[in-house]
């Protein structure tokens, strides 16, 4: 039986194993930690830091009692979206040996009215400009980091409703 390492460390995250048995086989579980840190300024001001080096502010609008300094934690988690399902898209369009350029996303949330008030649709928007040949494969690459890979849409999916549409430019 081979033996695997209790805990193999990366900066800023660490992956466990661990052995799960079930009646007729054995499962064998990685999962990933990745720590952030987050510290309060003032008001409702907040510097996010992330793997120990990048900085986020985070802080509320004016009408709502922020300085308006930095983004809305909402609206990370849509560019947090357009950046995983994007570098996927633009992974895959490489390894494809896909000529493009001009490659924008978008991402449009509408939340309830309820709270906590929680995003219930969003609407990814690819826009890239590449020869009418190559798109069946931005297509293919765009389907696949959306059923595939990119694990911020998996969560998305998680709660909301998630769509998402090419433009050809």
């Amino acid at each position: 039986m081979k033996k695997m390492p209790a805990l193999l460390a990366f900066p800023f995250s660490a992956c466990y194993y661990s052995k799960l048995q079930t009646q007729n086989s054995k499962l064998n579980l990685c999962m990933s930690s990745t720590v952030i840190t987050t510290k309060h300024v003032a008001g409702t001001q907040f510097r996010a830091t992330l793997y120990g080096h990048h900085h986020i502010t985070i802080d509320d609008d004016v009408p709502s009692g922020g300085e308006d300094s930095g983004t809305r934690p909402k609206a990370l988690m849509l560019a947090s979206l357009a950046g995983c399902t994007g570098m996927d898209v633009v992974s895959l369009l490489n390894k494809m040996r896909v000529k493009f350029s001009d490659l924008s996303i978008s991402v449009e949330g509408w939340q309830n009215d309820e709270t906590p008030r929680i995003y219930k649709e969003v609407m990814v928007t690819y826009k890239i400009r590449t020869a009418e040949t190559n798109h069946a494969k931005v297509k293919k690459a765009v389907d696949l980091s959306q059923e595939k890979y990119c694990g911020v849409s998996a969560m998305f999916r998680s709660f909301c409703k998630l769509e998402y549409k090419i433009e050809y430019l």
